[in-house]
Parts: C-alpha cells; sequence; structure tokens
C-alpha cells in the first residue's frame, strides 16, 4: 500500500475509533435529540457518519447520483449497535479497495455527480476531512445541545 494512504487511512481510524467510542457513552434516546428545528437528529448525523467510508469511495469511483441514492436507500440502521457495526464494516471496505488500489490509480481523477473532480487520492483525503467534519459536529450537539460530554478523546 502507498505510505500516503496508510497515513491517511490512520487519519481515518482514529476518527471512526473516536466515534465509537462516543456511540459506547449514548444511550438509545440520544438519538432522537434534534438541537436545531430543521436539521439533523444526532441519530441521523451518526448514520449519515456511518457511511461515510462506503458512500464517499463509491463517489471517488465515478458513483451516480441514481447509484448513491439507491445505495444510501439500502442502509438501515436503527439502533447505536448497528450505527457502529456499519462504521466499522465501512471502514475495513475503504482500507482494503484503497490498498488494492494502484500508484497510477491513485492519481486517476474522477468526477462526482455534482461536478468536483479530485483524484483518487484527493478524495481519500475528502473523505479525512468529512469524517472529522461531521465528528466535531457531533461531539458539538452532545456537549453544547444535550450537555452530554462523552469524555473522549479527539485526537491522538
Amino acid at each position: 500500500m502507498n505510505s500516503y494512504c496508510t497515513y491517511a487511512l490512520h487519519q481515518i481510524e482514529v476518527a471512526v475509533v473516536s466515534v465509537v467510542a462516543i456511540i459506547d457513552k449514548l444511550d438509545e434516546t440520544d438519538l432522537l435529540v434534534q438541537p436545531t428545528e430543521d436539521k439533523h437528529s444526532v441519530g441521523e448525523l451518526l448514520k449519515h457518519i456511518a457511511v461515510i467510508c462506503r458512500a464517499d469511495f463509491y463517489i471517488s469511483g465515478g458513483a451516480s447520483q441514481e447509484e448513491m441514492d439507491a445505495y444510501y436507500e439500502g442502509v438501515s440502521l436503527n439502533n447505536l449497535k448497528d450505527i457502529q457495526a456499519e462504521l466499522l464494516s465501512n471502514y475495513s471496505h475503504l482500507e482494503q479497495a484503497f490498498g488494492d488500489l494502484t500508484e497510477e490509480e491513485l492519481h486517476q481523477e474522477t468526477t462526482s455527480y455534482w461536478g468536483v473532480t479530485y483524484s483518487r487520492y484527493e478524495w481519500l483525503l475528502e473523505i479525512v476531512a468529512h469524517l472529522y467534519h461531521h465528528r466535531g459536529q457531533l461531539h458539538a450537539m452532545l456537549v453544547h445541545c444535550n450537555g452530554k460530554d462523552p469524555k473522549v478523546p479527539l485526537f491522538e
């Protein structure tokens, strides 16, 4: 595996492990907390976080909007245990998939269905940013809106 991918995947793993630890501190009722009307609940945000690794990998491969809609519709996560399992499974899938890419494939550019063009490696970096962004949102929602600090380290 390309050493840069190894390093990027390690940062994704840090985010995934910390989200798993946060989920361990939650109760099923926390999934229903919706700090802002017309915005995602904690549960909806966790479901989104759980699928980022696989969904963004599909996008990095040029998946169409219809293919992504079908993927999202096929995901059913109804409790904390399922969310954790999906998050870990999707990280494993991403790690394996990027581990199998050649140097040439990492430099290959693909365009998302909304028109953004990145190399496959840039898409991997986007996944790092995407996970860290939503993990920060989750932490802020829990601490500032739900009064529940999970006391989980977010960085090594």
